[in-house]
Formats: C-alpha cells, sequence, structure tokens
C-alpha cells in the first residue's frame, strides 16, 4: 500500500487540505508528488544510521515520534516547526526543500507555495506514522513484525527478514531517480548544486 494511500485512510490528507485551502484530490496529489523525496530522505537516513533501519526508529522517536501525527489531525492549526526540524535532517538543506516543492508542482499542478506548505506538514505525517507502526511493531501483543521490517517496508528498502518489499518509490522519485539508484534524494541534492552554481 503507498503511504498516501494510508495518511488518506487516518484522515491526514483531509486534515492537509482543510489546512491549505485545497480540496483533498489537491491534497492527495500533492501527497503523492511530495511523499518520495520524504521517504527517500528517510532511507537516506536509515542507511547512515549504524543500526540501519532500527537505529532509524531511535531518530523518529528524537525528531518527536507518534505525537507528530496527532498534531496534523488535531483541528487546530498546525504548528509545522517539527516539520521543518524534520526536513532539515532528512534534506539537510532548505534548497533541497525548494527544490523537491518546485519538481512536485511539475507533477501535480499544484502551486509551488502551497506545496511549500505541505512539506513539513507531510513530512509530520509520515513520521508519526512510522514512528507509531514502530512502536506498534515492538509491542508484543501486535503480531506486525518489528520496527525494521515495517520502516523497511515503507522506505522501499530490505526489511529485516531480508525480503525485499515493493518500492514505496514511484511516479516522481523514478522520473528524479536520475542514477537508478532507488533514491532520488541524492539526485536532486546535485540538482540544487548545479541551479546554485
Amino acid at each position: 500500500m503507498q503511504i498516501t494511500d494510508i495518511l488518506a485512510q487516518m484522515g491526514g490528507l483531509q486534515s492537509m487540505a482543510r489546512e491549505l485551502g485545497v480540496t483533498e484530490t489537491q491534497a492527495a496529489s500533492g501527497a503523492a508528488a511530495l511523499a518520495p523525496a520524504i521517504l527517500g530522505g528517510f532511507k537516506k537516513q536509515a542507511q547512515a544510521q549504524p543500526a540501519g533501519l532500527l537505529g532509524l526508529g531511535g531518530l523518529l522517536g528524537q525528531l518527536g515520534g507518534g505525537g507528530l501525527l496527532e498534531q496534523v489531525l488535531a483541528p487546530q492549526p498546525t504548528n509545522v516547526g517539527q516539520g521543518n526540524d524534520i526536513l532539515g535532517q532528512i534534506f539537510g538543506s532548505k534548497d533541497v526543500s525548494r527544490s523537491v516543492a518546485q519538481n512536485a508542482a511539475s507533477q501535480s499542478g499544484l502551486e509551488p507555495s502551497v506545496l511549500k506548505k505541505m512539506l513539513p506538514m507531510l513530512a509530520m505525517l509520515v513520521t508519526g506514522y512510522m514512528a507509531k507502526q514502530g512502536g506498534a511493531a515492538a509491542a508484543p501483543a501486535t503480531p506486525a513484525g518489528d520496527p525494521g521490517s515495517l520502516l523497511g517496508g515503507l522506505l522501499g528498502g530490505q526489511s529485516a527478514g531480508g525480503s525485499a518489499p515493493a518500492s514505496s518509490l514511484t511516479g516522481l522519485a523514478s522520473m528524479l531517480d536520475l542514477d537508478g539508484d532507488g533514491n532520488p534524494l541524492d539526485d536532486l541534492m546535485q540538482m540544487v548544486g548545479k541551479a546554485m552554481r
């Protein structure tokens, strides 16, 4: 299942649509265009962690954990400060965030300004969801498996069991993944670098 489908089931797309003043269809289109870059950023973080995906589980907690999900789903306006912190962690630069929004605009038909506002909210939803699922998976009563396999499935990487789930990085990601390594973020970084020269 795609992360955007999961977010729609949880009410995340509806919350973002309400806050941004767009339709749910537009929110879904924007999320589908932005999510691959966010997941690619987390995949890169997982590769950089000494404990791999399990180390990423700890990072998700440090970034705000499952509480991030409730913040976006709550009826009051979302404080996107933590979302911007997440983007800083996974992208490393505001220039990358701007490039992600620009590229998503050409895919979704939404204005880059709307996508720039959506990006931190979506980052909070994705982080909160992964943290909650990782935490739930660690509880003995939950048959969901370990956090490593869940995060691996979402990130399209190797699960802890060694099987490779279908990649969540489709659509925009495959277009942006210029070197075919499954992670569009490094290619985005190169594009930003060229644009700044």
